[in-house]
């Protein structure tokens, strides 16, 4: 008996019955058995050793394929698992995923991991790498697979077996000694773990909730060559350099403190970049149509009930009472854009309202998940929402398509990745209009020119989005602004307008952020740049570094001309060598020294020292601040 399966070059072979994926690549030839990590059958990613099925469309996945690194990593994960087993055998294992660049195991034990310890379970992995176990999958009846898990003592696996549909199968994977619960699939043979590295160990709640046991979660990350993995660990070491969490205290931007967690505090020179921020977008909604409104930050529930927040969001709020009513804090602008546009009778002339929002936002980020000032309780964003009638619905897109591509190339993000989020399972509205609402973005981007791909289940409640993701300086991604579409939200608050033959017809919501978080964004952006702020953003933009006590009135004199221009200008008058406060200026990353001496001052003119560049020579002061403006007018 033999079967034929398909090939992506449009070529059959013949194999015998029975035949695994791993038989075919050798079959075809030595080099690609040699370098064949899994198979995808039919499009489905399947392990190699997996029996074809006749008529099967296989292509054979070696690490040119984008796939291999999950599958590296997810494999890598178990092999770290392995490690531990045998060197801390009482153990308790919880889950171990490929996450992005890398992977994560989470183990259940008395004293965490220590560093040496780390050092310690990769040497083992390195060793059980080497032995080349095969790689087994088995599939076991559940009262098999819940024995054998609490046999070895192993309760959180046995909990996730318990909570496996009995529509679907029970795998675990077998490499040596040793067995896990899995899905899979994974490489074939241990050996083909080449290139890995654990990188460190943080407290993580078994299933992320912080009522249940506390874990050791241990990250790391796997490539296919030791080349690939040298250089993401170079990648890592420029990112520490680069942690806003770092440069933040470093360059006195802002401070977090128990008394207020995961909130946080920005001192003047961070207050500056905040405020110039919220500054820049105002002046695009200006010249965008947009109208400034300023709305309450505490609001009665019925208005979270009303818009859907409080079935749908109120895990993530904070909740009051007040005279004995119920309150939340807002977590969203939306409801109260709502309430100012229900204030008037709208015509159809009027449309589209534009409307936007600075204020204050609150949300409950669980302590575990909070990061700087990515992840934050208390945050602003630069909110807007348009209300237009459903016609206008594309033109409005397109505006905001042009409009999110103007505001990051200012940043030098010149990269954008985009993606359409569709329908969730637990959602508002018909699917007539998820239906309506989802074509009509994916033709707005088409139309303007962006490629994007399906983030299928990840929409809004209310309504599908559009996400985008920007690459910054050492090309990880980040998710900044949202175009999200939303009926359900207008039609729950009663608004109307009032069509041309005189009835009535709700508007469509669209939501849009561009930076999204103020606080996300500037802790990205201090990474994109390494916290040398371009010149227009920095919360100083010159100095003024005087090599003697004689010229420290010309020094005020420069610096009251400076601020009288509406530069911000410090002046360095320690009582240091001129060398040591340049090393200052640059270690706060200002842009521009102005040294200055006796002849300096005879002359009126400054010594100019760039952060980056250096040495500029000495120019007229009032020359340079000239330059200086207009650098600041280009937002360079």
């Amino acid at each position: 008996m033999s079967i034929t399966v398909n090939l992506p070059d449009g070529s059959k072979h013949d194999l015998d019955t029975g035949a695994t994926g791993l038989e075919l690549a050798r079959n075809i030839s030595t080099r690609l058995a040699n370098a064949a990590l899994a198979m995808r059958a039919d499009g489905t990613l399947m392990d190699l050793k997996a029996p074809l099925t006749n008529g099967a469309s296989i292509l054979i996945i070696t690490d040119k394929d984008p796939e291999s690194l999950e599958l590296i990593r997810h494999s890598t994960a178990h092999l770290l698992a392995q490690a531990v087993r045998r060197l801390f055998p009482d153990a308790k294992f919880g889950v171990g995923p490929a996450i992005e660049d890398g992977f994560y195991y989470d183990f259940l034990v008395e004293k965490f991991f220590t560093p040496d310890d780390l050092a310690e379970i990769e040497a083992e992995m390195k060793v059980i790498a080497a032995e080349n176990f095969p790689v087994i999958r088995e599939e076991l009846p559940r009262d098999e697979a819940l024995a054998r898990f609490k046999s070895m003592g192993e309760t959180l696996k046995a909990e996730l077996v318990s909570e496996i549909p009995d529509d679907e199968a029970i795998t675990v994977y077998k490499q040596g000694d040793f067995y896990d619960l899995c899905r899979g699939p994974h490489v074939h043979e241990t050996g083909k773990l080449k290139a890995f590295k654990l990188l460190s160990a943080a407290a993580a709640y078994w299933r992320g909730d912080e009522k249940n046991a506390s874990m050791c979660r241990i990250y790391g990350t796997a490539f296919n060559t030791q080349k690939e993995l040298d250089e993401h660990l170079k990648r890592l070491e420029e990112a520490k350099a680069r942690d806003h969490r770092k440069l933040g205290k470093e360059l006195g931007l802002f401070s977090f403190h128990t008394e207020a967690p995961a909130s946080p505090f920005f001192h003047p020179r961070g207050a500056v970049v905040y405020n110039e921020l919220v500054k820049f977008m105002r002046e695009h909604y200006f010249a965008e149509g947009y109208r400034e409104v300023i709305t309450p930050q505490v609001f009665d529930v019925s208005v979270w009930k009303t818009s859907g927040h409080y079935d749908n969001f109120r895990e993530s709020m904070f909740f009051t009472d007040v005279e004995d009513r119920p309150f939340a804090l807002k977590p969203m602008n939306c409801p109260g854009h709502c309430l100012i546009y229900g204030t008037e009778r709208h015509s159809y002339r009027e449309l589209p309202i534009r409307m936007a929002d600075f204020g204050r936002l609150h949300r409950y980020e669980r302590s575990g998940v909070s990061h700087g000032l990515t992840r934050v309780r208390t945050f602003c964003q630069d909110d807007g929402h348009i209300f237009c009638a459903p016609e206008q619905m594309k033109e409005e897109m397109a505006k905001m398509l042009r409009f999110v591509q103007n505001v990051y190339d200012v940043f030098g993000f010149k990269e954008v990745r985009v993606a359409l989020a569709t329908r969730p399972k637990k959602r508002l509205g018909s699917d007539e209009i998820w239906d309506h609402s989802e074509k009509v973005l994916a033709e707005a981007l088409n139309e303007a020119g962006f490629e994007f791909h399906i983030n299928p289940g990840e929409g809004a409640f209310y309504g599908p989005k559009v996400e985008f993701q920007i690459l910054d300086a050492l090309r990880r991604p980040w998710q900044l602004g949202t175009l999200q579409v939303d009926y359900s939200m207008p039609e729950r608050f009663g608004l109307i307008y009032v069509k041309p033959d005189n009835t009535e017809a709700t508007p469509v919501m669209l939501h849009r952020a561009i930076l999204g978080s103020l606080e996300r964004f500037m802790g990205i952006l201090i990474e994109h740049c390494g916290g040398a702020f371009p010149t227009w953003l920095a919360p100083v933009q010159v100095i003024i570094l005087p090599i003697t006590d004689r010229v420290h009135d010309y020094a005020h004199e420069i610096k009251n001309r400076a601020c009288a221009l509406g530069l911000r200008c410090e002046l360095d008058l320690k009582n240091e060598k001129v060398n040591a406060k340049i090393r200052g200026a640059q270690l706060q990353k200002i842009p521009y020294m102005l040294v200055i001496g006796d002849r300096e001052a005879a002359d009126k003119t400054v010594s100019v020292r760039h952060r980056s560049v250096g040495d500029q020579g000495v120019k007229p002061f009032e020359i340079f601040f000239e330059e200086l403006l207009s650098e600041i007018k280009k937002r360079l």
